[in-house]
């Protein structure tokens, strides 16, 4: 027989550490939280335990500080073994399992009042104050990324996160910070809430879409992407479904549906940028690519060609610098073309993606600590692989060329030397000078081709230098090109996607430090200093369109988690910009 709620505290005698978990029969988180006195007496005077209990079993767990009643408040529970769920998705004592664990994430903003978002409100007043009640109890302040979650809230909500917001309006300091801070709150918010309850074991997860269902679906897909598809799959992170709060309109649901679509297509270039070498040669890219893009291909209507040049047509081009790049490698190079939307009657946009798919400096060799990371250098094939992906996938409105020039870069008694003298695809010829300023000589002959299809802009991206590494570092990547119009549509998007871009010098001045004595152009600076700029100018030699970025992504990367939604790993940026840019491109 059980005593009252209080009784069974006053009667319960038992000593523990914050964290330990205690079974008491018939005990509801209100319960304790309304009798703190208790709690007081008999865990050492420093350490409130709250449990949540159903049918005598221990779900979850918290700690907080009697003495001190505004502390975080169960914002560290979490399920402890599957035999202990009884809210269904694991077995119970040899029973199947029930129905899925949900849980829901609100938003509540900074600010003297207590403000929550629209679905915070709404369950608040379904549960009869009871969320407000907890984040009383738990203290109101949650600060702009930090979560509070909570258990019971009501029937239907038993699991229900409150992630900080920050300030309604978004920070006034937008000017400075360089991107729509409301946007990039929500984007956190979202990330911060899913990944809280995926670690909880949740199945499914209700969001609020805080006032921007577009922001809301990006951080949410970003901040749940993990690479761990070769790791047992016992090891890996279970991914739960989403959908929003309530009755949505059709407008959020579309705003939802094209925020997936376009985190979705960066975590596609992510998880290229994050396979091993070994497994992303540069024809297994293209298998991967050709496989990714051809299950959207049917639904364009034929609007999107997957055209795999071989060895042979990159010969037959006289791409030679591609060529003295890739023969140093067993691997075979390819380029591979993507059309999207293409016509005679259409200038297309062209983009242009770097595609080293490993770089060990070749002859020039890279120190070995941190060479694996140079798996990644063929992030820019990889993000103008994911913006065609997107763009296909929402049907956007323009004509589209990428080309993605695939090789490895590798050392060999057939690899280019120090010093060797090479023709681009246009007849100009390179001293090779450093074998590991190797992107800068295949996207020669890559811009050189893009130019056959007579494009109104042409937008480079690679991994290219170490020097805007020092220079912006992950905040943002550095923009060098020849055209202000094209200068303001990026720099807007990337206002708008959070994910920065920030415009570098292309002085003639710089020309003059890659002069070469025996060739037309030197593949570096002969002097120290301003290394990505010279690059861009190396590139400039073989551009003769009047709309022309060159967009250097090396400090971009890789993510050491400064944000929420891009967890350490790479970045597949800057995808979503590119995708905002092309939906809105007046050129």
């Amino acid at each position: 027989m059980h005593t009252t709620s209080e009784e069974a505290i006053k009667n319960t005698s038992f000593e523990c550490e914050i964290g330990q978990a205690v079974t008491l029969h018939k005990l509801t988180v209100m319960t304790i939280i309304q009798s703190p006195k208790y709690c007081r007496d008999k865990l050492h005077l420093t350490t409130c335990m709250a449990y949540a209990v159903c049918s005598g079993r221990l779900l979850c767990r918290s700690a907080l500080s009697a003495l001190r009643p505004k502390r975080r408040l169960l914002s560290s529970c979490y399920p402890l073994s599957s035999s202990s769920q009884c809210d269904g998705g694991a077995q119970v004592d040899g029973k199947e399992p029930g129905p899925k664990r949900r849980g829901t994430v609100v938003g509540i903003y900074e600010g003297e009042k207590l403000e929550l978002s629209a679905a915070g409100i709404a369950i608040d007043r379904e549960s009869n104050g009871q969320l407000s009640h907890l984040l009383d109890v738990a203290g109101r302040k949650v600060k702009k990324g930090e979560e509070k979650l909570f258990y019971d809230v009501s029937r239907s909500h038993s699991h229900v996160l409150v992630v900080g917001l920050g300030e309604r309006k978004g920070s006034s300091d937008d000017h400075l910070e360089d991107i729509d801070t409301r946007k990039q709150n929500v984007r956190c918010a979202a990330a911060v809430g899913c990944k809280a309850l995926q670690r909880a074991d949740i199945d499914e997860i209700i969001l609020d879409d805080f006032g921007d269902p577009e922001a809301c679906a990006e951080g949410s897909v970003l901040g749940l992407f993990s690479f761990d598809s070769l790791k047992d799959s016992k090891k890996r992170k279970k991914t739960p479904d989403l959908q929003l709060f309530g009755h949505s309109s059709i407008a959020q649901e579309e705003a939802w549906s094209k925020g997936a679509v376009t985190a979705s297509a960066q975590n596609f270039a992510r998880q290229l940028m994050e396979m091993p070498s070994n497994m992303m040669t540069p024809t297994m890219f293209v298998e991967a690519v050709t496989k990714r893009l051809g299950e959207i291909q049917q639904t364009t209507s034929g609007k999107l060609e997957i055209i795999p040049r071989p060895l042979s047509w990159i010969q037959a081009q006289k791409m030679g610098a591609f060529m003295c790049v890739a023969k140093g490698s067993a691997e075979l190079p390819w380029l591979l073309e993507l059309r999207y939307n293409c016509s005679p009657n259409n200038q297309p946009i062209a983009l242009v993606g770097k595609g080293i798919t490993f770089d060990s400096g070749g002859i020039s060799i890279k120190p070995s600590a941190g060479m694996g990371l140079m798996k990644g250098d063929m992030g820019g094939a990889a993000t103008v692989a994911g913006t065609i992906l997107a763009a296909a996938s929402l049907g956007l409105p323009v004509s589209l060329v990428g080309l993605m020039p695939l090789c490895e870069n590798m050392p060999s008694g057939t690899a280019v030397k120090p010093g060797d003298v090479v023709y681009a695809m246009n007849g100009k010829s390179i001293e090779v000078d450093n074998t590991d300023a190797e992107g800068r000589l295949i996207l020669a002959d890559a811009l050189c081709y893009a130019h056959s299809f007579n494009p109104k802009a042409i937008v480079d991206l690679a991994t290219l230098t170490g020097a805007i590494d020092v220079a912006l570092g992950n905040g943002a990547a550095g923009v060098f090109t020849n055209s202000q119009s094209l200068w303001e549509q990026l720099h807007k998007a990337s206002h708008v996607t959070g994910d920065r871009l920030w415009r570098m010098p292309l002085y003639q001045q710089y020309l003059k430090q890659i002069e070469s004595r025996v060739a037309d152009v030197h593949n570096i600076g002969t002097r120290r200093g301003a290394g990505a700029c010279t690059a861009a100018m190396f590139l400039k030699e073989f551009i003769t369109v009047p709309c022309w970025a060159h967009i250097d992504i090396a400090g971009v990367m890789e993510s050491h988690g400064e944000v929420p939604f891009l967890d350490k790993g790479m970045t597949g940026r800057p995808t979503r910009t590119l995708v905002n840019f092309l939906e809105h491109a007046t050129l």
